[in-house]
């Protein structure tokens, strides 16, 4: 039995069983999601996000060899002993950032089934409730807050919320794109109308791509446990998502969209992961005069060669 669309969002779901095939050999022993993006590990970057929206209740859906994930936002109290005899206070409270973030919970996925069944996992801890969920590989920049937005418009209109962004129609087939209207509650908010998973351009019904930021009813688990496996052989969060936006509020539905104009990061791509690690360092007070004075020699040399 679904609860109230309006009960308050409190809980995220971080989905990080992926094998990050992407970065090979790199991710041989190391989880993708704790490849460092300057001098964070990338899902760190998430749960921040996450604590700073509201959500203090996280729930990982991790996988086989990827304890170092649950390590790193426990207490390592060596570490931290060290740094207390040694007086060293800005490594010791930038170690300890990561425990205080929010209450951590963990549960492995088992068999690699997909977003949709990643999603299901978490069914048991969400608890009825509607829930936020965060894919590691999009990172928003803090200053441009997103999902407390999405939230708002959860919490107004009830149903299920996706982050949207427009792309240029030669890169709509690597992402899940939707078909809107308009639905009068502000200019960055749409009802979706259809939903398709990586569509071949000529197929795309708009621009907008679906980027990896939910607010999801709890109705969404009984349509995901009837999803037979879509594109690539797994389940799909957006077959779901599509079932739903066909939906009035009393089944779930309907699914909005918010459009975000912000500054997002890409580290699922390889390319993207070194241009966000560019940006990030640049415009960080410690690191950005000195990386941007080299960044300009370097480019400056490389252009004369």
């Amino acid at each position: 039995m679904t609860t109230s669309s309006r009960t308050p969002v409190t809980k995220a779901v971080v989905p990080a069983a992926g094998l990050g095939t992407r970065f090979l050999p790199a991710t041989k022993a190391t989880p993708k999601e704790m490849l460092p993006v300057v001098d964070k590990p990338a899902i760190q970057y998430v749960v921040e996000e996450a604590s700073s929206a509201g959500l203090s209740d996280i729930l990982m859906v991790t996988g086989r060899n990827k304890r170092a994930l649950e390590d790193h936002f426990d207490r390592a109290y060596e570490l931290e002993e060290l740094l207390v005899r040694k007086g060293d206070q800005d490594r010791l409270r930038r170690v300890r950032e990561s425990v205080e973030l929010a209450n951590m919970h963990y549960v492995r996925q088992g068999d690699p089934k997909g977003l949709g069944h990643a999603v299901l996992v978490a069914e048991q801890h969400v608890a009825g409730q509607p829930f936020a969920v965060l894919l590691g590989d999009d990172l928003i920049d803090p200053r441009d807050p997103l999902l407390s937005r999405m939230i708002e418009v959860q919490q107004e209109l009830g149903g299920s919320v996706v982050a949207l962004m427009e792309v240029l129609p030669s890169q709509i087939h690597l992402y899940g794109c939707a078909a809107v209207k308009p639905n009068g509650f502000g200019d960055d908010v749409f009802q979706v109308t259809d939903l398709v998973e990586k569509p071949d351009t000529s197929d795309a019904p708009s621009n907008y791509a679906v980027i990896g930021r939910y607010i999801l009813d709890p109705a969404v688990f009984d349509v995901l446990r009837d999803t037979p496996p879509g594109r690539g052989g797994e389940i799909q969060l957006t077959d779901a998502l599509r079932v739903l936006a066909g939906h009035g509020e009393d089944a779930g539905g309907p699914v909005h969209g918010v459009l975000f104009k912000g500054r997002r990061y890409d580290t699922g791509d390889r390319a993207d992961y070194l241009r966000a690690i560019v940006r990030l360092a640049s415009e960080r007070e410690d690191l950005g005069p000195e990386f941007r004075s080299w960044l300009k020699e370097f480019v400056r040399d490389e252009m004369q060669d």
